[in-house]
């Protein structure tokens, strides 16, 4: 079933049929949000049916997306999200509240959130008989769209910031995309791979440039709907916790549970907490200074996934806090690494853009934005292996010693 109904503009409200647009309102280069047929979600699937699913991924959820379903049964397109959650009795001590979720997403095939995105993306670009896609990326958006389209069979083109983790550039080769290191930052990569969308006709993955990124995304708030929500009957608003720097994955999580309202499945709209680096915060700036005017800031932090000049999805992503009644905080660097080892002695990996969520909910704390009460969920969006220099340096070096027991025990007296 068919569900995508039309496009309505972010900025303007302007409404288009899907085959009137791609990728942007016309009218105001505003981010499109996707609206589904609910009456006919509402006639042909229900909670039940949901929950009852034995596919683990999120193509459970299928009914919701504005997609058709994409074959490739057997291989990694078929095996993103669910992602495991974990309630560390530790951690939940030292914070001195009552109830905490992580939620890993560095679980998912290619090690990070963005596969949900870019899953949905080439489901959409098997629908329109789209060869090649391209994206922009620092990194992680690029693994998962080479990933996804390597199980699909598709064509990929990367540009990424020539100072992407050596890493994240590994991935892109080894699933087969045609990568192009720019001598540049993040958005004049993002430009660029506008271009070459433009001029060579390739389907264009950009974040929140294709309305189609935020509707993958969305698939993290239905599993936490399903995860926390429904099972554990919480009291008070969940408040979730969530790394921001284009801004389209905490956009895309207010997405979802905008549309579970829609339909009649979700009773209390949790708090979206968006969590932005000192150094890159154009969205906490505006947010923090009360206004819908996000302006350019030069952006210098060690957290390469959410180090943007300008967010491409900032405007939603600043909704989705506004309107839930959340907040943006920032954090340092210094924070990010920290939180980097608290979550390893928890066995938990997470990458400098991912430890900076959990990093958000320690000042929350320490700023009363959250009490003892509040539950609360912290998603992590990508695994550590992303970045080892950063990990490295979020923890003393190991010590080299001779191999000898005399060696060890004077390492131990120490």
């Amino acid at each position: 079933m068919q569900t995508l109904k039309s496009y309505s503009c972010s900025i303007c409200n302007s409404v288009y049929d899907p085959s009137q647009v791609t990728y942007t309102c016309p009218k105001d280069g505003g981010n499109l949000d996707i609206n589904l047929d609910y009456e006919s979600i509402k006639k042909n699937t229900a909670p039940d049916i949901i929950t009852g699913s034995n596919d683990f991924s999120i193509w459970r959820y299928l009914p919701l997306l504005p997609v058709l379903d994409p074959g490739c049964m057997g291989t990694p397109l078929r095996s993103v999200g669910w992602t495991p959650l974990y309630q560390p009795k530790k951690l939940i001590e030292e914070l001195g509240i009552n109830s905490l979720w992580l939620k890993d997403d560095g679980r998912n095939p290619t090690a990070s959130f963005k596969d949900r995105a870019s899953a949905v993306l080439i489901a959409r670009a098997r629908e329109i008989i789209a060869d090649v896609v391209v994206t922009a990326s620092t990194g992680n958006a690029g693994a998962a769209l080479a990933g996804m389209a390597a199980a699909a069979n598709h064509k990929a083109v990367i540009f990424a910031p020539k100072s992407a983790p050596p890493a994240k550039v590994a991935q892109l080769l080894i699933f087969g995309a045609s990568v192009f290191l720019v001598d540049g930052n993040y958005d004049q990569a993002f430009d660029l791979s506008i271009q070459a969308a433009k001029e060579f006709g390739w389907y264009c993955r950009n974040t929140g440039f294709n309305p189609f990124t935020a509707e993958g995304k969305k698939t993290a708030a239905f599993e936490i709907w399903e995860q926390v929500i429904l099972s554990a009957k919480l009291k008070k608003p969940l408040s979730i916790f969530v790394s921001v720097g284009d801004g389209n994955i905490i956009s895309g999580i207010h997405k979802g549970f905008k549309d579970l309202q829609e339909i009649g499945w979700l009773e209390q709209m949790p708090r979206i907490y968006g969590v932005q680096a000192e150094g890159s915060a154009a969205i906490a700036n505006a947010f923090h200074n009360m206004v819908e005017d996000i302006q350019p800031v030069k952006a210098d932090t060690l957290a390469d996934s959410i180090s943007v000049d300008l967010p491409r999805d900032g405007l939603r992503a600043l909704r989705a806090v506004t309107q839930t009644d959340g907040s943006y905080i920032t954090v340092s660097d210094t924070e990010i690494l920290a939180a980097i080892a608290r979550l390893g002695r928890e066995g938990i990996f997470a990458e400098p853009a991912a430890s900076t969520a959990y990093a958000g909910l320690v000042k929350a704390i320490k700023n009363r934005l959250i009490l003892s009460d509040d539950p609360v969920l912290v998603m992590i969006t990508g695994n550590g292996l992303k970045d080892v220099k950063a990990a490295t340096n979020a923890v003393q070096p190991a010590p080299i010693i001779e191999p000898t027991l005399e060696a060890l025990k004077k390492v131990l007296k120490r």
